[in-house]
This record gives structure tokens, C-alpha cells and sequence, in this order.
């Protein structure tokens, strides 16, 4: 399912009952299909980042245009940290018939989409926080963002 549609027409609604509208000119989704090789944060922007698997939303996430190896790699990879897609993934019982060690970075690159909201790093952290807090309320990703 493609849910571009959702996420912007859910971030336009919503910030626009809040007082503080954000249209489409300040956003766009940048998708990333199965077997996708992870694609670079572009300079001078900020994103609020998903991982999805069968239509199920593991991760939501954001990154300022300080934490572009956040956007692009951190998640792929084991030893990039604690709280990565990959590490969630390897810590779930259901998964442990299908990804490893071994073959956890290509199993997400393969297995997983991205619809990532991609934005002016002048909107701010707070405006990260607003998107990121929208989708994980909407979406409920299994693994904490």
C-alpha cells in the first residue's frame, strides 16, 4: 500500500487545525520500494523516517540535517546502536526464523519500504516532533521510534 497519500494529507489536516498549517510546498514523501538501496538525507533538510514491512509499520524515527548516517545507514546495521531497526528486529522472537546477524542489513533492504517525510531544516525540531508524533499515533510502529 502506498501511503503517501495518508501521511500528507494527515500532516496538511491536522497542522492546519492546529493553527499552524504546513502544505504540501513545505513537505514531500520520498519513497524508498522493496530492495531499495537506503538514500542519502539531502543537504539542508530534515526527515521524520518509516520502515515498513506487509503493511505493518516497524519504525518511526526522525533525523536533523546533523544525523544524515541516522537517516541513511544507522538502521541497516547492528552495531550502529542500540535502538536500530536492525537490533529490534534481531530482539524479536517472531523474527528469529527469518533474520540473523548475517543477513539482517539485506533483509530490510529487501523486505522493507520507506515513506519518509522530507523537509527545510529551517522547520525545526519542533515540526519534526509533530510529524514523528502524528505517525507514530496513527501508525503505532511496532518497535519504539
Amino acid at each position: 500500500m502506498d501511503y503517501s497519500k495518508e501521511i500528507s494529507k494527515l500532516i496538511v489536516e491536522l497542522s492546519e487545525k492546529i493553527g499552524k498549517p504546513l502544505t504540501s510546498d513545505d513537505f514531500y514523501i520520498q519513497y524508498q520500494s522493496l530492495g531499495h538501496k537506503p538514500m542519502p538525507l539531502p543537504k539542508d533538510k530534515i526527515a521524520v523516517y518509516t520502515f515498513v514491512y506487509m503493511g505493518q509499520f516497524l519504525k518511526i524515527g526522525q533525523a536533523n540535517s546533523k544525523s544524515k548516517a541516522r537517516y541513511q545507514s544507522h538502521h541497516y546495521y547492528i552495531k550502529s546502536g542500540k535502538s536500530t531497526l536492525a537490533n529490534s528486529l534481531l530482539k524479536d522472537k517472531t523474527m528469529s526464523t527469518i533474520v540473523d546477524s548475517n543477513n539482517i542489513t539485506q533483509w530490510i533492504k529487501v523486505n522493507c519500504e520507506r515513506f519518509d517525510v522530507i523537509m527545510d531544516a529551517k522547520l525545526g525540531k519542533l515540526t519534526l516532533n509533530f510529524i514523528e508524533g502524528i505517525l507514530h499515533y496513527k501508525f503505532n510502529p511496532k518497535f519504539e521510534g
